[in-house]
């Protein structure tokens, strides 16, 4: 049975949050980790000793100036009827902030990246990536919801651009508050979806593990059934190299349990790491393969992510087990949805701000 298997970072469909269209890298980078900061500060059981610091982010990012500012990357809601987080002194045209709740007890609520609808060339463009891959089964990261990649699937991949659309998607939230998921659309019944969104930490048994997910999706192809192992570990903006190896050792024992089910067990997914780092080495002790290395692939760039020139650019993997490598028949890498200088893109891709990711997509033909 011929079965195309892929996974692309299509880094969200129709809504993504403001802060990632930030052209200036370092403000951007500044953004992301004062929101991460103001996440962490705020769940903390006393405020007492982060008063000041809660407010300093409060004010910094304009969060006190309510709805009509629209310059505001992140926000904080909260339910109506509860106590509130904060309130603006009373003085006219103060920005001085007063820290009401004395911890996460004392108000309901939460920090919230603001979105803003993506360009249609953007989305339209994201749509010719997945339409020229046309896998059979393709792994899908950074999406918001199922029911954003069902849209895309019928209205985008359907309507706009006339393909036929996957009859199966799939997607179960997971753990980032930014609410970027793990999904699957596929030509073949799905029966099976296994979640571990509850794993935790085992340096802090009190924390999730995953960054995201790591569900395990059960594709039912013939006799043998298929499992595929989505992946989106820890990224490297505020960067934690040990939470990502916790996180590499844990797929590889949900890998290895997998395999007692089926010996067609593919990981896939951003993973956020060279092939000579400690994360992607758990993976490969299992004896897990990454397809890039096969000699069926012959395409002329060594990365997946960005310039895609060299292996500091490989972060999207498609790895395989022993059983599924020697029937692999092709191996390609779709880049042409990146911007990147370098890189012969579509004609519809004329800027950042109008590529379908800086991911490529990458793909696998195999015989089973």
């Amino acid at each position: 049975m011929a079965v195309r298997i892929a996974t692309f970072n299509a880094e969200n469909l129709f809504r993504r949050p403001q802060v990632f269209g930030m052209t200036d890298h370092k403000e951007r980078q500044e953004v992301l980790e004062d929101y991460a900061e103001l996440v962490s500060l705020l769940e903390k059981e006393s405020y007492a000793a982060d008063e000041d610091r809660i407010a300093e982010l409060i004010r910094k990012h304009g969060i006190y100036k309510g709805d009509k500012d629209s310059t505001r990357q992140f926000v904080v809601n909260e339910t109506r009827g509860q106590h509130t987080l904060f309130n603006p002194r009373p003085e006219r045209n103060s920005t001085a902030i007063d820290i009401k709740a004395k911890g996460r007890a004392a108000w309901t609520g939460w920090v919230e990246l603001v979105r803003d609808n993506l360009d249609w060339a953007a989305v339209h463009n994201t749509g010719r990536v997945v339409a020229e891959v046309d896998a059979d089964v393709l792994l899908t990261v950074e999406v918001e919801d199922r029911l954003t990649l069902e849209r895309f699937n019928t209205q985008v991949l359907g309507k706009a651009l006339g393909r036929r659309p996957y009859p199966y998607s799939m997607l179960i939230d997971g753990n980032d508050p930014r609410g970027i998921d793990i999904g699957i659309l596929s030509r073949h019944p799905i029966t099976t979806v296994r979640s571990h969104v509850f794993d935790t930490n085992p340096a802090r048994a009190d924390r999730r593990l995953f960054s995201r997910d790591c569900p395990e999706f059960e594709v039912e192809l013939d006799d043998t059934p298929l499992v595929v192992l989505g992946n989106h570990l820890k990224s490297k903006a505020d960067d934690n190299p040990d939470l990502r190896l916790a996180q590499a050792k844990r797929v590889a024992e949900i890998y290895r349990a997998a395999q007692e089910r089926t010996p067609h067990v593919v990981v896939a997914g951003d993973l956020n790491d060279n092939p000579d780092s400690e994360a992607i080495a758990v993976l490969r002790d299992t004896d897990l393969r990454d397809v890039m290395d096969h000699p069926a692939y012959r395409g002329k760039f060594s990365g997946t992510h960005g310039t895609c020139k060299n292996e500091g650019d490989k972060i999207d993997y498609l790895m395989l087990p022993p059983p599924m490598w020697p029937k692999v028949q092709q191996v390609g890498l779709e880049t042409r949805g990146i911007s990147a200088k370098g890189i012969d893109h579509f004609d519809t891709v004329k800027t950042r701000a109008d590529a379908a990711s800086d991911h490529a997509a990458l793909y696998a033909d195999l015989d089973l």
